[in-house]
C-alpha cells in the first residue's frame, strides 16, 4: 500500500512514516494539509494517516476536503489534542479509526493492520 503521512511536526512524521516502511509499505509525507491535499488529488495514496491540528488548515477541514476528492479513501487520524467535537466530526467524515498521541507503535501497526482486511 502506498500510504500518505500528513503530520506538520516533522519527528512524528519521520517515526510514522519509518514505521509504515518497517510494515512494507511506501510512504510519502506531506507537512501540511494544503500539500497533502495535492498528493490526494492525484491519486497517489491508498491511505492516509492525518494529525488534527496542522498549520494552516486543521485536520478536520483537509478531512473535509479529501471526502470531496475521494469519499472512500481511509484515513486515520492521530491526535494528541482533540477535543469531543473533532472527534465527533472525523467520526461523521469516516475516518477509520482515530490513534492519540503519544502513541504505540502497535497502535500504528493494528491500523495498518486493518487497512488490509
Amino acid at each position: 500500500m502506498n500510504i500518505l503521512v500528513i503530520d506538520d511536526e516533522i519527528q512524528v512524521a519521520q517515526v510514522l512514516a519509518d514505521a509504515v516502511r518497517q510494515q512494507g509499505h511506501e510512504v510519502n509525507v506531506a507537512h501540511d494539509g494544503e500539500e497533502g491535499l495535492v498528493l490526494v488529488s492525484r491519486g497517489l495514496p491508498d491511505a492516509v494517516f492525518l494529525d488534527v491540528r496542522l498549520v494552516g488548515l486543521s485536520g478536520i477541514e483537509v478531512l473535509r476536503r479529501i471526502r470531496r476528492i475521494d469519499p472512500a479513501l481511509p484515513v486515520i487520524l492521530i491526535t494528541g489534542h482533540a477535543v469531543g467535537a473533532e472527534f465527533d466530526e472525523a467520526r461523521r467524515l469516516g475516518v477509520v479509526d482515530i490513534i492519540e498521541k503519544p502513541f504505540i507503535l502497535k497502535q500504528l501497526s493494528d491500523a495498518l493492520g486493518a487497512l488490509q482486511e
